[in-house]
């Protein structure tokens, strides 16, 4: 596990330093001070970096979540459920703002918003549910259609984040907002 997190590590900041497709498996492996061969050990190719840390980003979010008792099956307030899901998610971005800008970038390049599994969608779904069944959200209220809407309203948020210089805009308010403009329309008071 050491040699592969050293190799994602070194990809990472060569993606943040230089761009993405500017660079090679050969340079990542120099940089992560492996063979070019012990790279494809660990992953089967340069795309494979970007899934890692969309998947790394989805552990991050869970443990976050998990004190709360948030990823669990019953969510009392669907408000505030996707209220903290949102801080967890400006706090999992701007801890590296660059390397996030980098790796977004990277991503939607991949193609892997149209071929990626949309988990953060089905996550959203499982809290829209949990708030239909508490009385939160209207029954009438297609779960699964709402959670693709919340995740495209997160996806839209962090791309216009990602567009601005560093160090302008507020991405937390940005989608507090607009997750509460959202909800507004789906659980009207």
């Amino acid at each position: 596990m050491r040699v592969k997190n050293g190799i994602y590590e070194a990809a990472l900041e060569l993606f943040t330093q230089q761009g993405y497709d500017q660079t090679t498996v050969e340079e990542i492996a120099e940089r992560a001070d492996v063979a070019r061969g012990t790279f494809f050990n660990h992953f089967q190719r340069k795309e494979d970096i970007i899934g890692e840390w969309s998947e790394r980003r989805r552990v991050l979010l869970r443990e976050g979540l998990d004190p709360e008792g948030i990823e669990g099956p019953e969510v009392a307030d669907i408000r505030h459920t996707l209220s903290r899901c949102m801080s967890i998610l400006a706090q999992i971005t701007l801890a590296n703002s660059a390397q996030t800008k980098a790796l977004l970038n990277a991503w939607v390049r991949a193609g892997a918003p149209l071929h990626e599994e949309p988990h953060t969608a089905h996550m959203f779904s499982r809290f829209i549910e949990a708030g239909r069944a508490s009385g939160g959200i209207p029954e009438s209220v297609d779960s699964e259609l709402a959670g693709h809407l919340l995740r495209d309203v997160y996806l839209g948020t962090l791309f216009r984040w990602a567009r601005k210089p560093a160090g302008q805009g507020d991405l937390e308010a940005e989608l507090q907002a607009a997750c509460t403009a959202l909800l507004a329309g789906l659980a009207p008071h």
